[in-house]
């Protein structure tokens, strides 16, 4: 949109054949810190303008003056930028985020503050919260890294036998090599089995499972799939608010329709298929409502769903003719008692052949979470169900595009579809150590909700599951009136942040019903850091309650 300008040597002004226009300013907001190296301020004299900008493009401009070159703007910029992109907001790795790393920076130059470490407790990343890692899947992938390895005797043999063979099913017997598009034949076939054994039996087609860089870009790739159309006619994607902001970012990205429907916060997060009714009623009003997501267990807020929930859901989905979405990505993550995870596949084909033939479903699963918690590997997988033999091959041509998923991220999932055996050297090591990690999250699951709950302002339900708490915290008028434009919640996370050192991310950032406010934490952090960090918001919350009444 603006005035291209030509720089040429020795010239004093630029000549313009139109009419001056407004202020490059004006109207243009400030977006996510981004910074103009020109600065918008242009003074008009007749034909005549001048521009003040940065050293460096001044700098740029003389040479590329001197070299007789025109003098141009970027060819990208925010103006002319993909504005979908513009539009994708990720509160997980967002603003408060940034300033936790540059207060980290500012500690270790040696900056004085009430703090000596920053706690990030704003993302379920196991091991940089100082998860261990589990022996027997660090083995067998150092062996497939590093072959070598199989002649030392260090190793057991179950790990070496692991190891020769994804070896063996690799190009050239390396993971160096690209895979298959779909992900290694073997791997995908130890994925039906674990399916079918999670699933008592229901059979699993290797061709249907899809391995992926994690299961968040098996998601965005779904979605892709399934957008289409203009207008009143553009798909409609419904997520549960509070929602992962993955789903949020993708619709905004894709241009898609976000449809929320609420989770009731009063019966622990439930899901309520009449608010299913509501959302998708009101949406069809302005667009093409085709998919529905579910998050079990529950993203950001920690609820496991019942079985007769996801029978309801499965109901709806068929009802309203839309493509169910699965995410069961923290299966393992269960720790209330009397709550059970149930797969959406295993439900939906004990529910008979009326479902099991007609709903179209994929189903979500990664390395990221559970008892690995190895969140940098990107290791994950889909499974398609009832999905037309036309559009799998789309979907196949799709993946292709980005070649392969990760090999040593394949070769993890296939360690956790296919772990020890009891009759396997590394069996008893590998259930003492997957047990003592589920038993740790389980306690520090009540222990969360125990804490929380005594601090007046602060309302926790229990963490059934997954590995994040979302208590509700009660804000004074004065500060909300503080915030000045800026979210209530954010307001009092940065707050935290600056005081304390401790990294939340704001309910804002994963939607909230008006009016209320809320914060996301993990639960990852060891014990005693757990405990300290919930002292310390508790004590925080106190003294901000004081000092804005």
């Amino acid at each position: 949109r603006h005035h291209k300008a030509r720089c040429e040597p020795g010239a004093k002004s630029v000549k313009r054949s139109s009419q001056p226009r407004a202020e490059a300013g004006e109207g243009v907001a400030a977006r996510g810190g981004a910074q103009l190296s020109v600065v918008a301020r242009r003074s008009w004299s007749g034909r005549k303008f001048s521009v003040r900008r940065s050293a460096r493009d001044i700098t740029n401009m003389s040479q590329q003056a001197a070299n007789g070159l025109p003098c141009r703007g970027k060819v990208l910029n925010l103006d002319n930028m993909n504005p979908n992109v513009r539009r994708v907001e990720y509160a997980v790795r967002g603003a408060i985020v940034q300033r936790a790393l540059q207060i980290d920076k500012e500690l270790k130059e040696g900056v004085k503050k009430p703090f000596t470490e920053v706690i990030k407790a704003n993302i379920g990343d196991a091991h940089a919260m100082g998860q261990k890692p589990i022996t027997f899947l660090r083995q067998v992938l150092a062996l497939c890294a590093y072959p070598d390895l199989l002649d030392d005797n260090k190793f057991p043999d179950d790990s070496k036998q692991r190891a020769r063979r994804i070896l063996e099913a690799c190009g050239g017997h390396s993971i160096g090599a690209y895979s298959s598009s779909q992900g290694i034949e073997c791997i995908r076939q130890d994925v039906a089995r674990y399916i079918e054994k999670r699933d008592d039996g229901i059979s699993s087609d290797p061709d249907n499972i899809y391995l992926a860089t994690g299961a968040s870009d098996a998601i965005v790739t779904m979605l892709k799939l399934l957008v289409c159309g203009k207008g009143r006619d553009r798909t409609g994607v419904m997520i549960s608010i509070p929602q992962y902001p993955l789903y949020s970012a993708a619709l905004a990205d894709l241009a898609a329709v976000q449809i929320n429907y609420y989770l009731d916060e009063d019966k622990c997060w439930s899901l309520d298929i009449a608010e299913l009714k509501r959302a998708v009623t009101a949406a069809r009003q302005h667009c093409n409502p085709r998919v529905i997501c579910i998050i079990n267990p529950g993203n950001p807020t920690g609820q496991v769903q019942s079985r007769q929930c996801i029978e309801d859901v499965i109901r709806f989905a068929k009802e309203e003719h839309l493509f169910l979405m699965a995410d069961e990505v923290y299966q393992d993550n269960v720790y209330a008692e009397g709550c059970k995870f149930h797969s959406f596949k295993r439900v939906l084909f004990e529910m008979g052949p009326e479902y099991s033939t007609t709903v179209e479903m994929a189903s979500f699963h990664s390395t990221s979470k559970c008892y690995m918690g190895e969140c940098g590997f990107r290791g994950g997988y889909m499974e398609v169900i009832n999905m037309d033999p036309e559009v799998k091959a789309q979907l196949t041509k799709l993946v292709s595009v980005r070649l392969c998923p990760p090999v040593p991220g394949q070769a993890l999932l296939d360690l956790v579809v296919n772990p020890p055996q009891p009759d396997e050297p590394s069996y008893d090591k590998f259930m003492k150590e997957r047990t003592a990690v589920l038993a740790a999250l389980a306690e520090k699951a009540g222990l969360t909700e125990q804490i929380f709950n005594t601090v007046p302002g602060i309302t926790c339900n229990p963490v059934q599951g997954a590995m994040y708490t979302f208590p509700r915290i009660t804000l004074p008028q004065k500060a909300i009136d503080k915030a000045e434009g800026q979210v209530p919640d954010m307001f009092y996370c940065m707050k935290l942040l600056e005081e304390e050192g401790i990294c939340l991310v704001p309910g804002s950032g994963f939607g909230q019903r008006e009016g209320t406010f809320h914060f996301r934490m993990t639960i990852l952090p060891p014990t005693e850091k757990l405990k300290f960090v919930l002292q310390k918001i508790s004590d925080f919350h106190i003294r901000f309650t004081q000092e804005f009444s």
